[in-house]
Parts: structure tokens; C-alpha cells; sequence
């Protein structure tokens, strides 16, 4: 097993910004790193500040936060800047800074990740004018939540396919089987109006 306690603030951070797009997926995988390696906790400010920021990040990638949450890392960052004891943790409080400072972490609140990587805000949608009905999605799809008929030359007025958002896990193996790229992702939206403004 690695020894976890040898890794440096910036080879962490370097690995977050290769291995994810997503802000938010950075800001996670490094503030879980540092807490599991690094981080020698000694000082309260940047121990329970960052095991509260883990909370809080992950409840964004989740698509679970609230506004409030930014405002929290925020006073974190701030707080871990001042009173950490060493250079790992005002390094980490500068990352956490620069990532809050994009307006991802505002995008996840609204249930949009730019970047495509965070499961929870994706949408799997069927573009029909692609679609030649060749049912190959349907066939690897672990979850049923592809409906519709193969197209069959002798029949007419078959059901075309659509995925059921309710019911799909977001595992994208429709998409690496889909011949004609007739799977499109984008971000969910809320259709809610009042719990979009319950977040604010």
C-alpha cells in the first residue's frame, strides 16, 4: 500500500487537475487525498475545516448543495488561509480559494455540471433523428431504462426508443455501443420553479 503521508500538496493537486474536468470532482479528490496522506492535523482550522469541506463538496458533486455550501467553503478557505500552521494547509486553503472563485460550484447548485462528470446531473437523451432503431442500447442497458422496439422491415409503426430518466443509472454504456452517436448528454434542469428558488 502507498504511503500517503510522503505525497506533496502539489503532486495531489496535480493529479485532481489530470485526472477530472469538473472543478468540483478536483476539489473533492483533493481535499479527500490530503485528508487520507498529507495532512498532519495538528492544527484544528485545517483538520475539521477540511473534513467540513469534504462534506460540503461532495454534497454539491451529488447535487445536493445549497447555496449556502459555497458560502461555507468559503469561510473555510478564508479561515484555514489565516490560522493553519504550515504550508500544506494555506496551500490547500489557496486551492479551495481559486476553485470557488470559478462559478462551478454555482453551476452544481443549479444541477449543471459543465464538464460532464458528475453522474448526478446528467440526462441521457435519445436524438431521434439519429436513431436508425437498431436496439443495441436497449440490449446492454443493465437497468431497463430503454424502452422502444427494434425496427423491423416488415412492420410499421413501431415505438421509437427513449430512456427513462427515473430509471437510468447514468453508466454510459448505451453510448459506447450507440453506432450513430444518437445519445446526447446534457445537464438536468429543474422544472420545479419554486425549489430552484428555495435554493437561492
Amino acid at each position: 500500500m502507498t504511503d500517503k503521508s510522503n505525497l506533496k500538496v502539489e503532486d495531489i493537486k496535480n493529479l485532481a487537475e489530470n485526472k477530472y474536468y469538473c472543478v468540483v470532482q478536483k476539489a473533492l479528490y483533493y481535499i479527500t487525498e490530503f485528508l487520507s496522506g498529507p495532512m498532519c492535523g495538528k492544527c484544528m482550522p485545517c483538520s475539521m475545516g477540511c473534513y467540513e469541506a469534504k462534506l460540503r463538496i461532495a454534497n454539491i458533486q451529488q447535487g445536493e448543495g445549497v447555496k449556502k455550501d459555497i458560502e461555507v467553503l468559503n469561510t473555510i478557505a478564508e479561515m484555514m488561509w489565516k490560522s493553519s500552521m504550515c504550508k500544506k494547509g494555506k496551500d490547500t486553503a489557496k486551492y479551495l480559494t481559486d476553485w470557488l472563485a470559478t462559478n462551478v460550484f454555482s453551476e452544481h447548485v443549479l444541477q449543471c455540471c459543465g464538464a460532464m462528470q458528475c453522474p448526478s446531473m446528467i440526462q441521457y437523451s435519445i436524438i431521434p433523428s439519429k436513431c436508425t432503431f437498431c436496439g443495441k442500447c436497449q440490449q446492454v442497458c443493465r437497468f431497463n431504462a430503454i424502452v422502444g422496439e427494434s425496427q423491423k422491415p416488415y412492420l410499421t409503426g413501431y415505438l421509437p426508443f427513449e430512456i427513462l430518466v427515473k430509471i437510468c443509472n447514468r453508466c454510459g454504456e448505451c453510448i459506447k455501443v450507440c453506432p450513430e452517436d444518437a445519445i446526447l448528454l446534457t445537464c438536468m434542469e429543474y422544472i420545479n420553479k419554486e425549489e430552484l428558488c428555495q435554493k437561492h
